[in-house]
């Protein structure tokens, strides 16, 4: 195996035809401007890579010092079969000398709400992937290759794993759309926001696509429901006051009717076992919400019989709940002597 030697500005260019390509994934696939690296930064490396297939010969290269020089290597590797442990190891120390550089296009897109260390493994698996598929024959330096492939492979991991709420991939392309456009028009408003109007003349889309990619831009990361929205009056006014009101206080209320369903689930059996006169008197007493004087009438007795028959029940119909309440809270089995 051949020494692998760095390349420096002082290397010559190597002639070829055409630029290798690539099944790295387009610009779109970024989540938006904020999520990937400058657009500036990324042709850069692309065009000092494509310096080493241009067919002006006899220039200086304008490469980074972290790619080496591999070509004997990848030659090498053309001419080793498929499952030899030769050229698996070969593959290894290609991958290694090239590593730096995939780190460094990693830190590209670091503080961005991704760990250093994932986005440096994703880049070392997209260089893995370059090397098992790089083709020296076409005639195109490796960078070439490589560059596009882990920048997809990274635009590709923030795309699939970094959406906090799942996304449709054509709302993820809207959302980027619309905020370009914002962007861009938000120079000429005078400092206010562009209408939806101007957003779709912009941009070419419908009102309603507009619509649908700037409810996607609160949609890429997620906020606590103990999040602070604001202060009462007496808070600190910074959100950690006792007036603080977090998220979860805009989003919910109380439901007394709740309550209703508990206190009426709980006395239904209790009603079942009443004597079928005591059930009618609370039937038309608590449902048909008759008085004690309409429900005396219909019975044929007086209003204060009726009044004693609805206590006994109501009471009748408490102590069995409390006995129920107290059967349950007690242990599930009274100690007993050992026989």
């Amino acid at each position: 195996m051949n020494t692998t030697r760095f390349r420096t500005t002082e290397d010559t260019v190597t002639p070829a035809t055409s630029t290798e390509g690539s099944d790295a994934p387009g610009a779109a696939d970024a989540p938006d401007a904020a999520d990937a690296p400058c657009a500036a930064e990324a042709a850069d490396d692309t065009a000092a890579a494509a310096e080493g297939t241009s067919t002006v010969s006899h220039a200086p290269r304008r490469t980074h010092h972290d790619a080496p020089d591999t070509a004997a290597d990848f030659a090498e590797l053309v001419k080793l079969p498929e499952g030899c442990p030769e050229r698996q190891r070969l593959q290894d120390c290609v991958v290694t000398a090239w590593l730096p550089m995939a780190h460094r296009l990693a830190r590209k897109f670091r503080n961005r709400g991704e760990s250093l260390e994932d986005l440096e493994q994703v880049a070392a698996l997209a260089l893995v992937k370059s090397v098992e598929r790089y083709d020296p024959a076409r005639g195109n330096a490796f960078e070439t290759f490589a560059i596009p492939t882990i920048y997809g492979e990274l635009k590709r991991h923030f795309r699939d794993n970094m959406w906090e709420i799942h996304v449709p991939r054509r709302v993820q392309d809207l959302r980027n759309r619309v905020r370009a456009s914002m962007r861009e028009l938000e120079l000429t408003c005078s400092g206010r926001s562009p209408t939806v109007a101007e957003l779709a003349a912009h941009s070419g889309l419908s009102e309603e696509d507009i619509l649908t990619g700037m409810e996607a831009l609160q949609c890429f990361n997620s906020l606590s429901l103990d999040a602070p929205v604001s202060s009462e009056a007496g808070g600190a006014g910074d959100g950690s006051g006792d007036g603080a009101i977090c998220l979860m206080d805009t989003l919910s209320s109380d439901e007394t009717g709740y309550d209703h369903v508990v206190d009426r689930e709980a006395v239904r059996s209790c009603l079942c076992r009443l004597p079928e006169r005591e059930q009618r008197l609370l039937y038309l007493r608590f449902f048909r919400e008759l008085t004690q004087s309409q429900i005396a009438r219909r019975l044929g007795v007086s209003q204060m019989h009726v009044s004693r028959l609805l206590a006994a029940a109501c009471r009748r119909v408490r102590e069995e709940i409390e006995e129920e309440r107290d059967e349950q809270e007690a242990p599930s089995h009274s100690p007993r002597a050992a026989a």
